[in-house]
């Protein structure tokens, strides 16, 4: 996995281990996280085809299962009660796998959970831990059923007026839809749909696909394990990005239905499944159920292999996992002796927080984005991240793309894979500095310049950079936003993990 620079997401396009040549397409704002489309076709022309129809089915099937457009077929559906409804076949397909995941969870897996979820969000805001009442009525609320199928009339009718929401598989099921059309498009051999994380693999090639480390998940983060996927789907669900926070103590937002009660006994799940709303699905319950139930539930299905990192940070695996790719174990460095040599101290590190400005509210290409580091000679010693999706375009960073080093550098790369994690909200992203150069190399400790440059084609541009001392005094810098980058935040300090 050695590199000669560090770039977190696609940066050329060469020969793809999907076959043909790779296209890769980046969004934000694509069902309340990121997408990305990586497309193998003979033609420029065909992947573009075949991204227009991957788009064109995430749009059609939003407008039938998102719980949070109010126009959504699902979002009407739930306005009535007690009335056979005639459905369409994406409802009321997802309404009868939700109906097999809870007999096969025993009720780990529910849309129902969300009468749940909305009593701890409710508490958060009052900040103070719901009581046991309030809980206890959610989890009878939850219990259901909550509505009733009839597979000749082809009707749902709601039965309750328990909150539901449809959250656990559907990004995994559109994904693999989405995959299914692109693949459909002619001359097009493979197809790879990342959304939030959820990643669906179609074709003929094969996908490397990262693990984010739970408790290190920045974008440039060593993986916690890495995988080969062919035809098959991974999910990744984890309560290291969203939960509630009540006074001093943070709750996963994942909640057992059965009991009211966020659970953080499993830090992360990913599941591999030839069935993209499987993984989805088992990627949610496995973070509720035990470790014994989790392998009860996946030898129940053919082809399901699974990770899960356990609050203690044991790794469990399924027997098939190993057959898929190996983990990977940090080195130790000697921090005393990095000291005396006046090299960057281990125990530091720079988190980058940046914001991605929300433009128009919709979905929206993301801009090319550079982030990197220079030493005083204006030497750029470590690029944190190259977000590109046309070679071509590259000189539009024209602060990152000067550097000869780093041209040739990016010129060698091959397309990075795909990454599996729990689902971030668009537009936010993490990197980390660990004090190495492009070759794996601590630097010197001492002043440094962190640059953010972030543009479009032929269109809008912002650099912000900032000189910075890295002698192992903690500091917390806020960079003013601009046109791309909404709002940019450098804290240098102490490893967390």
């Amino acid at each position: 996995m050695t590199q000669t620079i560090s770039l977190p997401l696609t940066a050329v396009l060469l020969a793809s281990s999907l076959g043909g040549r790779e296209y890769v397409s980046q969004y934000e704002n694509v069902l309340g996280t990121s997408l990305e489309l990586k497309v193998a076709a003979a033609t420029a022309a065909g992947a573009r085809r075949a991204e227009a129809r991957a788009l064109a089915e995430i749009d059609r099937e939003a407008k039938i299962l998102s719980g949070y457009d109010p126009a959504s077929e699902f979002s009407r559906w739930m306005q009535t009660r007690g009335e056979m409804v005639p459905v369409s076949e994406d409802l009321f397909e997802v309404l009868n796998r939700f109906d097999r995941y809870r007999g096969l969870t025993g009720g780990a897996l529910d849309p129902a959970a969300e009468a749940v979820s909305r009593v701890w969000k409710a508490a958060e805001t009052a900040h103070r831990v719901p009581d046991q009442a309030e809980i206890q009525a959610a989890v009878e609320a939850a219990r259901g059923p909550n509505w009733s199928l009839d597979p000749v009339r082809h009707t749902a009718t709601r039965t309750t007026g328990t909150p539901l929401i449809l959250n656990s598989f559907t990004k995994s099921y559109i994904a693999g839809r989405a995959a299914d059309a692109a693949l459909a498009s002619r001359g097009v051999t493979g197809v790879v749909v990342n959304i939030g994380g959820d990643i669906v693999v179609r074709g003929s090639g094969v996908e490397r696909v990262d693990i984010a480390d739970p408790r290190d998940d920045a974008e440039n983060a060593a993986p916690i394990a890495q995988i080969q996927v062919t035809n098959r789907a991974v999910a990744t669900s984890g309560n290291y990005r969203r939960g509630f926070q009540i006074g001093e103590r943070f709750y996963s937002h994942i909640v057992d239905p059965r009991t009211g009660q966020p659970v953080d006994h499993i830090l992360s799940s990913t599941v591999v499944a030839a069935d993209p709303s499987d993984a989805g699905a088992l990627a949610t319950a496995f973070s509720v159920l035990t470790p014994e139930e989790s392998a009860r539930v996946a030898a129940s299905i053919p082809g399901v292999e699974y990770l899960l990192i356990a609050r203690d940070g044991r790794r469990i695996t399924s027997p098939g996992w190993s057959g898929l790719g190996a983990a990977f174990a940090p080195a130790q460095v000697d921090a005393k002796e990095q000291a005396a040599q006046g090299l960057w101290d281990p125990e530091f590190q720079l988190t980058v927080t940046l914001e991605l400005a929300q433009i128009g509210g919709g979905r929206v290409r993301r801009p090319y984005v550079a982030v990197w580091i220079e030493d005083k000679d204006k030497f750029p010693v470590r690029t944190l991240a190259l977000w590109v999706q046309k070679p071509r375009w590259i000189p539009e960073l024209r602060a990152w793309y000067r550097a000869d080093r780093a041209r040739n550098a990016v010129e060698r790369t091959e397309i990075l894979p795909s990454v599996s994690s729990a689902t971030r909200a668009p537009g936010k992203y993490t990197l980390k500095w660990d004090g190495k150069n492009n070759a794996g190399q601590f630097v010197k400790a001492g002043t440094y310049t962190v640059f953010i440059e972030a543009a479009r084609e032929h269109g809008t541009y912002q650099l912000m950079r900032q000189e910075m001392d890295f002698k192992g005094t903690p500091k917390r810098i806020e960079l003013k936003g601009g046109t791309e980058i909404a709002a940019a935040v450098l804290d240098y300090g102490r490893r967390t993990n």
